[in-house]
């Protein structure tokens, strides 16, 4: 199973396969957290766990789903009937396509942070350099 939420988990010391709060989740994905609990009336797939005082747990696979809403709504496009749709077909793969995508991302991630802090160094560097001439 893919690591879902390693930033957080890092941040909050929890476990990549730990329960989520809400708000975990609405910061993890960029999202306010009424969306998320509007999106649990349109998709049924998007069921967390609910405990004492209503509270909201979502499991990794349900952030996994949740991230996959997002990236079809908000980047392919999608209207909710269309993202309703592909959910509702036998094989839709959507997870799969989530997995792929979210490790697609973070390597986007990871090699952007990598050349920022190339760029960096090297403004550092030249910043040294012009240092010691004065």
């Amino acid at each position: 199973m893919p690591s879902v939420g390693n930033k957080s988990s890092i941040k909050s010391g929890k476990s990549p396969l730990a329960f989520r709060t809400i708000s975990e989740v609405a910061a993890e994905l960029n999202l306010p957290q009424h969306v998320l609990r509007f999106w649990e009336t349109k998709f049924l797939q998007v069921n967390p766990t609910k405990r004492g005082g209503k509270r909201r747990y979502y499991r990794p696979e349900d952030i996994m789903l949740l991230s996959q809403i997002r990236s079809l709504l908000y980047d392919d496009g999608y209207t909710i009937k269309g993202v309703q749709k592909l959910l509702k077909k036998p094989n839709n793969n959507i997870k799969k396509k989530s997995t792929s995508s979210i490790n697609k991302k973070k390597q986007q991630h990871y090699c952007s942070d990598e050349l920022m802090h190339q760029k960096a160094r090297e403004v550092l560097s030249e910043l040294q350099d012009i240092r010691r001439l004065l």
